[in-house]
This record gives C-alpha cells, sequence and structure tokens, in this order.
C-alpha cells in the first residue's frame, strides 16, 4: 500500500491532528534561535498534547492500528516527555530544538505509515505488555539523548567553549544511566512476560524469531554496561558506544523487524 493510498483512507482528524502536531513541532526546531524562551516552550507543549491526542486516536480510536512507525512515534513522546519533567528539575536544559525535529518526524512517519490493525479478539494483557514494551524504548531513547547531550559537552569542553547542553558532564552522564537502569528493568520485565505467558499473550507458546534474538541481544549488552559501570566504572565513550549498540540491536528487535514486513514484504504479520 503506497503513503497516498494510506493519507487517503484515514480519517481526516488523524491526518489533521498529526499535522497540526508536526507544524508545531517544526516551529521550535527551526526557529530555535528566533524565539523567545517562553514561545518555544508553548510551541513545543503545544506539539506535545497534539502528538499525545493523535497517538491516543490512533491506538484507541474504531480502526486502531500498531507498527513500526507508531512504535517510533511513541517512542518520541515519551522522550519529550521525559524531557519535560527533567526541564522542570534542570530548567537550564537544552535541548529543545533537536527533541522538536524528533517529534515531527516521528508524527510525520507515523502518519504515512500507520502500521497493521490490532486484532479484536486478543488477551486484555497485550496492551500492557506492550505498553512496557514501548516504555522501555522510550527509556533507552532518552538515554542515547542524554549520552548525545554528554558527548557535545565534552567536546565543548575540550574545545573551551559554552556548553551547548546547559548541564554539566557529571550531570548529564548521572541522567544517561538513571534512563538506563530503569529502561533495563522493563526490558527484563518485558521479556519475562513474553517467556512465562506468552501462550496467555500471544496464543502460542514461545518461540524464537529475530525480534527475540535481538531483544535477548540489546538485553545482554544492557546488562553488560551496567555491570561494566557498577564493577569497572566504565564511563565516557567507552559507556556511550556500548549504549548505542544495546539501543541499535533493541530498534532492530520490533522496529527493524516490523519495518521489513511492513514496508519491504509488504506483509502484516
Amino acid at each position: 500500500m503506497t503513503s497516498a493510498t494510506i493519507l487517503a483512507s484515514a480519517s481526516p482528524l488523524s491526518v489533521a491532528l498529526a499535522l497540526a502536531a508536526a507544524l508545531a513541532y517544526a516551529v521550535p526546531a527551526a526557529a530555535a534561535a528566533r524565539l523567545s524562551h517562553r514561545t518555544a516552550r508553548a510551541a513545543l507543549l503545544a506539539a506535545w498534547l497534539l502528538h499525545g491526542g493523535w497517538l491516543l486516536y490512533s491506538l484507541l480510536g474504531d480502526a486502531s492500528r500498531f507498527g513500526f512507525a507508531p512504535a517510533v512515534s511513541v517512542t518520541a513522546w515519551l522522550v519529550l516527555t521525559a524531557y519535560a519533567v527533567e526541564s522542570q528539575v534542570f530548567p537550564q536544559l537544552r535541548a529543545r530544538w533537536a527533541l522538536a525535529g524528533l517529534g515531527a518526524a516521528a508524527v510525520l512517519l507515523g502518519l504515512l505509515f500507520p502500521g497493521s490493525p490490532l486484532p479484536e479478539q486478543s488477551s486484555p494483557w497485550m496492551a500492557l505488555h506492550i505498553a512496557v514494551g514501548v516504555a522501555s524504548y522510550g527509556l533507552f531513547a532518552a538515554a542515547v539523548v542524554h549520552a548525545w547531550l554528554m558527548q557535545r559537552t565534552e567536546k565543548d569542553m575540550r574545545l573551551a567553549a559554552p556548553t551547548q547542553s546547559g548541564l554539566p558532564l557529571l550531570t548529564l552522564e548521572r541522567l544517561t544511566f538513571r534512563f538506563v537502569a530503569a529502561g533495563f528493568v522493563l526490558l527484563s520485565a518485558t521479556l519475562l512476560a513474553g517467556f512465562f505467558f506468552s501462550e496467555l499473550l500471544y496464543g502460542q507458546l514461545w518461540k524464537w524469531s529475530h525480534k527475540t534474538a535481538f531483544s535477548l541481544l540489546a538485553w545482554t549488552t544492557f546488562a553488560t554496561l551496567l555491570v561494566g559501570r557498577a564493577r569497572f566504572g566504565w564511563r565516557g565513550r567507552k559507556a556511550v558506544r556500548v549504549l548505542y549498540l544495546g539501543a541499535g540491536l533493541l530498534l532492530l528487535a520490533y522496529v527493524g523487524s516490523r519495518f521489513v514486513l511492513e514496508v519491504l514484504l509488504g506483509r502484516s504479520v
């Protein structure tokens, strides 16, 4: 199915919400330097609310769908939620333009590739299982954003330039690993639920797949990172590289496999 066909068949309200959210995100992303702090923050808040409303309508409306692009969109929204909470504690944190650009891209991607219809007859625990899994994606994505900010801050320090992130390097590092630890807990819960309750959740016994293999590889990578941090004091570039590796493997687990099925192979299952 082409993007034009998808847009033509989508609900007018869904399209309107998505385009409004993308436009609201584009304002602070494209004109960050020319906007006041209050105006940029208001635009990002409006975009976040529109994005959340569109996600609720897409996931809980009459034609509920989910797939690789909606997973990316929910992940981006969760990262922005984490930023909204964090900015209350650290008002000097500056990542608004980058996150606004991420939000706009995620919304448009979700609009173009809305995924497959969710089955009407499924376990009531399936929604919770998916929610926990996507929440782990969001936490690891937030960790990646903080690691990126950490690298930028480290580079600014080496060049004796003002830090663009607005936070000290050690604070960013501490926040990065807090997000990794929280994401690891939720990822562990997701994998355990899939292993012990797969028949209840999916109507079939546990079976190996590309998604399972990449998820376990990601779990192992994050576990290694946390152990390396606790036992050997891993930090800086080494820790960031391991984090990026784990995030890449996790991205391949669901988003990557669904992208191949939905876009490259044109299948829903």
